[in-house]
């Protein structure tokens, strides 16, 4: 009798065994999200290859109004960047957000824009606050030559409830 039983028992114990070490490993990996902005595209493809790396999940912020060329336009005084990026209490409207509740470790990814990250990415921020505090924030950002150092200082001014590390220029 014993014997009929045993290769189910046997089946039991492997699949209890197996489930075990799934949710072993799931438990012992830092669940990370890689949440960025790219006007052009140069950030997106930093954000993808930092996603890769990392085994992260990637997550692109996107405004409601999508931003054409003119807008960017960075030399003409009224375009929305230049618009945005005046007013410091500007925050365009985003897409949707995605549940950060998950997540530990956050990367937060842009251009940089006179200086600073783009105020999407206070909308970002500003949609997500509650849920970010107690998360470690890694900002990084893209340029043609500004330095990362201002924008994180602006997004440790800004939000100071926060825990930001030192920012990465990609």
């Amino acid at each position: 009798m014993l014997k009929l039983n045993q290769p189910i028992i046997m089946k039991k114990y492997f699949f209890a065994l197996l489930l075990s070490a799934f949710q072993l490993t799931a438990f012992c990996q830092t669940k990370t999200l890689v949440a960025y902005f790219s006007a052009t595209g140069t950030t997106r493809s930093a954000a993808q290859k930092l996603a890769k790396q990392h085994n992260a999940t990637l997550w692109e912020i996107e405004a409601a109004e999508p931003y054409t060329a003119e807008d960017l336009n960075w030399r003409n005084k009224q375009s929305r960047s230049s618009l945005e990026m005046k007013n410091p209490s500007e925050r365009p409207t985003i897409k949707q957000c995605t549940d950060i509740r998950p997540y530990e470790t956050i990367y937060v990814g842009f251009p940089i824009w006179w200086g600073i990250c783009p105020r999407i990415i206070n909308s970002w921020i500003d949609n997500n606050l509650e849920q970010l505090k107690g998360k470690k924030l890694i900002p990084f950002a893209t340029s043609g030559g500004s330095p990362v150092g201002p924008a994180v200082d602006y997004l440790r001014e800004t939000y100071p409830e926060l825990d930001w590390t030192e920012g990465i220029l990609l």
